[in-house]
Formats: structure tokens, sequence, C-alpha cells
């Protein structure tokens, strides 16, 4: 039996993953890193974490090795080796035809696109594979959305594995690739673009400059510097924005940015349900916007988001601001002060989330993300914003809309007061028109204030529904406590926290029985025979919610009873097969 490859997750980003391979208290390796092949000299193979070697016979086989010390448990010995054939590999325009002999099967797992669709082996529950070779990447690059729908099918298939496409990285694509979820790198584009006498640099190929040597040694300088660029931005959670600017090197990068987006958006349990610390979507270009965060966000105000119980009388349209949240900021503390009253449904018109409610102004992403503000608008964000107020109204009783935002806004059936009239939003007369437009819903609509604990409680019963798509837990629960850290009691017990800095609550163990019986969060089962003593891994879990984001609670369950809370720190996605801590224990009963 071929020996596997000791591995665990560092940090992660979506898809991207930078991995420790060997003794996990201190790895030899971090990924995205080098494998090199037979091409390559021997110091570059000193570089590399692998070596493969591919045979000339039909059907080819390779071996690939490494002359680290991968091997558990004890990570004494050089190795594993790992060898397997890739069969026979159709072009991938043919791939409703069986080749007949099929890759090997085993911890080198040669796949190819043919294979995907006709080898049921596949699918077997006890392949685990620790290194997933996609043979044909570069055909598949070539054709319209199939290279990330293959990429993404293997993720999900053996998330414990390393991922490489051959012929295929390079420091102008290696964020890109590390994005959709790619762990090694081979030189092929590399030695093919210095044959023509051009070094492939992280902005693409280019010829040398004058007295600039275009040797080999000075382009891996540049894939490291590059592979460098992209452990970091994993690490700190800005990988989007750096594939996203490595993608205008070629149109065909930005076409597989924009499959890959459409698949994510479909895909449940890949995106986080808070940041880890204080981490920021950035919204800087145009082709950010079609992030599936954006997706998700807007698929929520338009279909599922119901307002604070008795606050859909008064619509107040109101601009966003740059800081998070908004209420902090001058421009909106002279909103509130113009409007007198939270007996209005305050909402922000920001892009590209469309719409923000104040209700929801503190969750992941409406209270994190970063764009640049001109005042203009695109038509498709314009678009946005009209579809999502028309939806907004059709889901309530709303008598008056006030529109203070700056967008013109013109919808049948209800009234529409205009306070900017081409002014600015803190200009003293706009000021001065949005308080007489609320005077005057006071008096045609009958507004009605709210107590402080009042507001508190809609607020977080929104941000549950939100996050849970359930606020049952919070039937007879108080609010107690000062901002930003505000206590949940029930029956005079603390059962939650809530935490700005994590868009989320903390619960205690006293809530573990009211979220298990009100079936709030995604469920863990664990095994009959384990006693569970600390974070969850794969080895311990009978099944789970495959919906699971990263950062969220889920209720640990055992024989059918509740045993504690635990935090995920790995999306549902990867519970299949990633090995190391999947979930944080957080409270045990």
């Amino acid at each position: 039996m071929a020996e596997g490859l000791g591995r665990t997750v560092l940090h992660r980003h979506r898809y991207a993953r930078i991995w420790g391979l060997g003794d996990r208290s201190s790895p030899a390796i971090r990924t995205p890193a080098f494998i090199s092949t037979e091409d390559d000299g021997d110091d570059f193979r000193q570089l590399s974490a692998f070596h493969c070697q591919q045979t000339r016979t039909i059907p080819a086989r390779i071996t690939i090795s490494t002359h680290h010390r991968l091997i558990p448990p004890t990570f004494e010995r050089q190795g594993p080796t790992m060898e397997a054939s890739i069969g026979h590999v159709l072009p991938p325009s043919l791939d409703e035809a069986n080749a007949g002999e099929s890759a090997d099967s085993g911890v080198l797992l040669p796949v190819s696109w043919q294979r995907l669709h006709h080898d049921p082996s596949l699918l077997e529950s006890d392949l685990n594979p620790s290194i997933v070779v996609l043979v044909d990447a570069v055909q598949l690059a070539a054709q319209s959305g199939k290279l990330v729908k293959a990429i993404q099918t293997l993720k999900h298939r053996f998330p414990g594995a390393l991922l490489w496409t051959p012929g295929l990285g390079g420091p102008d694509n290696v964020a890109v690739l590390a994005w959709f979820g790619v762990d090694l790198f081979d030189t092929s584009r590399t030695r093919f673009a210095l044959s023509s006498n051009h070094l492939l640099t992280s902005y693409g190929p280019r010829l040398p400059l004058s007295g600039e040597t275009c040797n080999m040694d000075v382009a891996i300088h540049h894939y490291q510097q590059a592979i460098r660029s992209v452990q970091s931005a994993i690490e700190h959670g800005t990988l989007r924005r750096l594939a996203q600017q490595q993608s205008l090197n070629s149109p065909r990068l930005v076409e597989h940015m924009r499959h890959f987006d459409a698949l994510t958006a479909a895909t449940e349990g890949v995106l986080r349900a808070h940041p880890c610390g204080l981490e920021a979507i950035e919204f800087m270009a145009q082709e950010s916007h079609l992030d599936a965060e954006v997706d998700a966000w807007a698929d929520f105000i338009q279909n599922r988001y119901i307002a604070p119980e008795s606050l859909d009388n008064t619509l107040v349209l109101l601009p966003c601001s740059e800081r998070k949240p908004y209420r902090l900021s001058k421009s909106h503390r002279k909103f509130i002060d113009a409007i007198g009253t939270n007996g209005c449904h305050e909402v922000m018109v920001t892009s590209p989330l469309g719409l923000v409610p104040r209700d929801l102004e503190d969750v992941w992403p409406a209270g994190f993300y970063d764009i640049p503000v001109t005042g203009d608008w695109t038509r498709d964000e314009l678009n946005r914003v009209h579809s999502m107020v028309v939806s907004l109204l059709a889901r309530h009783q709303y008598r008056c809309v006030i529109n203070h935002s700056g967008i013109e806004l013109n919808i049948d059936g209800i009234e529409m007061i205009d306070t900017r009239q081409g002014e600015s939003s803190g200009a003293r007369s706009a000021l001065q028109r949005l308080t007489d437009a609320v005077d005057h819903a006071k008096q045609t609509h009958e507004l009605r204030r709210r107590k402080g604990e009042v507001v508190n409680m809609d607020r977080f019963r929104s941000i549950s529904r939100y996050l849970y798509n359930n606020d049952a837990w919070l039937e007879d629960c108080r609010i107690r406590g000062k901002p930003p850290r505000w206590k949940i009691e029930k029956d005079g017990k603390q059962i939650a926290l809530w935490f700005y800095d994590r868009a989320g609550f903390s619960f205690s163990k006293d809530a573990i029985l009211p979220l298990y019986e009100n079936n709030i969060l995604p469920i863990v089962h664990l095994k009959s025979e384990i006693k569970w003593k600390g974070d969850l891994h794969l080895g311990i879990i009978e099944s789970y919610d495959h919906s699971i984001r990263r950062g969220q609670d889920v209720m640990v369950v055992q024989n059918g009873q509740p045993v504690g809370l635990a935090r995920s720190i790995a999306p549902g996605w990867e519970w299949a097969g990633t090995p190391g801590r999947l979930a944080k224990m957080h409270q045990k009963r």
C-alpha cells in the first residue's frame, strides 16, 4: 500500500489554501509550491516540494517523489513516492466517448475531463488521494468554462488532496489558479517563454531590458516572488484582489474568473459567515461586483429579507458612507438627527450590494466592505437597486418612501418624496427637506417611536434571520449591557453576547438547548462510541450539514442529544476529506 502525505491546512481563503506539508508542528513545505519535471535542472529540483517523472510508454506512467520527509506519523524517512498510470486521455471535446483503459486510483490520482464523466471508481468512498493531477488542464483552459468546472468538481470530491494542473501555471496566472484551488505549479510555460527569449513575469511575458539577464535563474526569481505574494494574500484574505489584478494579463483569464464567480455563487457552503478578525471584502473594480458575496447578499435582500415588525410604514432611502457601520459616520449622524425618530425603516443604497437595511448594517459583508466612491452609477448598479426596491415594496406595506439617496426612483402606486432634489445629501436645505418629509409621514401615517430595547431586539432578530434563517431562539429574551457588546439574556441567564468584530453572536452554554430545540444551527453528528474532548476532525464525525460556512457556529449532537457547540474553521465542502481540525470547540454541556 502506497504511503500517504502528511498535510494540514494552515490558512484558507475560499478554495485557496496554504497547506503545511510534513509535521504539522513544523511543516517542511508550505503551498502553493513548485513541482519540478525532468526538463528542470538540479537547482530548481531542490527548490521544489515534489519532482515528477513520466515514462514514454502507452499509456504513460507518472511518478511523483520528494526529497523532503513528509511521511506520517514519524516524518523520519524521505518520501513519499507515488506512482500511477494516466490511462488513455482523449481530448476534452470528446467527453461523450469512453477511452476504455482508465487511469490508476490511489494516493496519486491522475484525472482527465473524460475520466470525470465516465469513471465511477472516482465516487468510491475509500478513495482519498494525496495529490490529484488534472492531466488535460491545458486543453480544458482553451474551452469555455470547462477548466473551472473540472477544478471545482475535484476540490469538492477530494478536498484533502493537493491539486496540480500540469503545463498551465506560471507567475502570470498563479494567483488566479490558486484562487480556483490549484496547489502545485511547474515551469513548462516559463521554459517555453525563455526559448523565445522572453521572461515570464507576474504581468505576463516580456522581452528583457537592455543589459538584463534572461535565463532560468531570473525567471524562477519572478516565479518565486509571485508565489510568495499569493501565500501572503491567502493568509491575509486579499487573494481576490490579487487574482483579479492578474486576470487582466489575458482575456482568457478574465473569462475563467467570470465562470468561477458564477459557479461559486451557485454552490452552498463556500462563502464565509463572517470575517475572521477585521477583514474587509474589496470591490475596487467592476469585475469584483460579480463576486459570489454580492450575489448571496442580493438574493437574501431581494427574496427573503423581512423588515422588523411594525416598521414597514415609512421607508427612508439613504446614501451609504465610507465608514462602517454607517451610523458611525458624520453623514449618517446628520441623517439620523434630521429624521428624528426610529419609527422609520432606514435602508442604505450602496454599490455593489444594492440595499443595506439599518438593522443589518453590522453583518458580513455589509459592515466590512471597501469601494471607491465617485458618485457615478453604472446601468447594472441602477437596475439592481431599482429591482431590490421594487421587491422590498412588494413584500411589505410601506405607505410612503422618502428618497434621500440621490438615485432617481419612480415606482407606480407608492408616494415617493425626493428630498435631495439635485443637492448633496448633507446640504442644509436637503436635510431640512428630509426632516419635513418625516414630519409629513408622522402626521399622515402615524409613525411610532420605538423603545431602545425594542430597537435592539428588532436588530438582533433581523441579524438572526440573516445568519440562521430563524429568530425563534430570541423569544422571551432581554437585551442588556452597552454597545458594542450587548448581552442577550433569557430567564435571567446570559445566553449570548453580540460581537461586532466577528459580526455575530457568541453563545454561552445556556444557549445550547434553545438553539437545538429551535433548529437554529447546522448540525454535526459525532460517532456514538467516541468521547468528545476537543476540536472536531474527520475521524470522530458521523455526519454533518454540507452547507456549513467558514466561521459559523455548529450544533454538536451525539446519540440524538446536543452535547455542545463548535465554531467551524473550514467550510462544508472541505469536511468530506480534509485532514486536521475542521471546527474548534466553543461550548460543551
